[in-house]
């Protein structure tokens, strides 16, 4: 394992809990993303095609219903385990330090969580695997997402988090070709990814450096204290509360876009009625391919320029703008063509705001000692929509206006938190 520090110590702060001044090199930012690459498989190879796939097997009548409960629950579990675990690591004291026990062991249990969903048949059995195994990859997700403002300094910090958020959409792409194309059954499709999982964060883990937290600087535990501590007051910290608002906002209106997208396929523009012969999970794939190559090309590129102007709000809005407009195309051209065009446009709103926006958060924290915990306070803005996403989406898809009226509501979301993001003082 490598024995230089990510961070110099200032005067008598330890290494873990110093702002970071020296830039992270490429091995740093390709073993993060590798670990990141697996987290967002184990999230999106479920939620795009297996569970859907799953679902339905289970439960053909009410698929839509049952799948709502599924994501639902389980992102519930992800408000949790997130926060809770970045608490905990943020009080790791331990020789392998603060952040690398959380990662790997979360990996692990995500991973066991993947293969116990592998062999469910009926929906509850689909609820219970997929929130053991959200539990698992939540702890992993907390630990990675504090790396940043662990080792990296605020100017680099939009570009870091380009590199990092390609993954992200790399993730989706990777797990819908191998549950559809290298293994053809929802068990193997499980089984693959769940492997892949630990695999691809060992490296992170075993070669790069993690300051430990002298046990020094910990304070004593008080179960009060540390509850407490959960809640952080907007009325003390603002830019944080806006920051979270701003964040939960377009991540609600991403995911009542995003939740239905195999069946809008399917009901909506008759996918399978075009091209005859293929499915609609071969429609989807092709919207995730053309929604990547634009990802790509704006998340570093995005992050890049934000650190160069330091105008990271500014951007923040303009993408939000424009990830309203393929929202209104959905809404009212429900075309194969106009969807791909629709893809293309989400991915260059997205890819902006992933690099920018996570950038931006980590300006706002409140203090070192609790940056995990802060994050995974922030991650609910991540989490929390898919909660609420499908009491939304569900009853509007029934029978409260169908699909346009889910994807102007997902464009008006996304204005919203365009707009509010100007409410933060402290970021330019």
């Amino acid at each position: 394992m490598s024995t230089v520090p990510p961070v110099m110590p200032a005067n008598d702060v330890p290494a873990a809990l110093a702002e970071p001044v020296t830039r992270v090199g490429p091995r740093w930012i390709t073993l993060i993303s590798l670990a990141n690459l697996a987290l967002w498989m184990a999230y999106f190879g479920p939620l795009q095609v297996l569970l859907p796939q799953q679902v339905a097997a289970a439960s053909p009548v009410g698929k839509e219903t049952a799948l709502a409960w599924v994501t639902g629950i389980g992102a519930a579990v992800a408000m949790v385990f997130n926060p809770l675990a970045g608490a905990l690591s943020d009080r790791t004291a331990g020789r392998f330090g603060r952040r690398h026990p959380w990662t790997l062991a979360g990996a692990v249990a995500g991973c066991l969580g993947l293969v116990f969903l592998a062999f469910q048949g009926s929906v509850a059995g689909v609820v219970i695997g997929w929130c053991l195994a959200q539990a698992g990859l939540n702890a992993m997700q907390a630990a990675l997402t504090a790396g940043v403002p662990d080792h990296v300094p605020v100017g680099q910090r939009g570009a870091v988090s380009g590199w990092i958020g390609v993954p992200q959409t790399l993730g989706v792409v990777l797990a819908v070709v191998l549950v559809t194309m290298v293994v053809t059954t929802t068990r193997s499709g499980y089984l693959l990814i769940g492997a892949l999982v630990p695999l691809c964060a060992l490296p992170f883990v075993l070669t790069t450096p993690d300051p430990r937290l002298p046990a020094a600087h910990r304070p004593p535990f008080d179960l009060a204290g540390f509850l407490r501590g959960f809640w952080i007051s907007p009325r003390e910290h603002p830019d944080f509360a806006w920051a979270w608002l701003t964040r939960f906002l377009m991540q609600l209106g991403n995911a009542i876009a995003l939740l239905y997208l195999l069946y809008f396929l399917t009901d909506a523009v008759h996918y399978e009625r075009l091209f005859p012969g293929q499915k609609p999970e071969d429609g989807l794939l092709v919207l995730i391919l053309i929604y990547t190559v634009a990802v790509v090309i704006t998340a570093v590129s995005g992050g890049v320029l934000s650190d160069r102007l330091g105008r990271r709000k500014t951007l923040v809005t303009v993408s939000g703008v424009v990830s309203a407009v393929p929202a209104v195309i959905l809404a009212f051209w429900p075309e194969w063509t106009m969807v791909m065009v629709a893809a293309a446009i989400m991915g260059i709103g997205f890819g902006v705001y992933l690099s920018v926006d996570n950038a931006l958060v980590t300006q706002v924290l409140p203090a070192a000692t609790g940056r995990a915990k802060d994050l995974g306070v922030i991650n609910i803005a991540n989490s929390g929509p898919q909660v609420l996403a499908p009491v939304i989406a569900g009853p509007i898809v029934a029978g409260l206006g169908g699909y346009p009226v889910l994807y102007l509501t997902a464009a008006a979301l996304a204005l919203l938190g365009a707009a509010l993001v100007w409410k933060i003082r402290s970021v330019p």
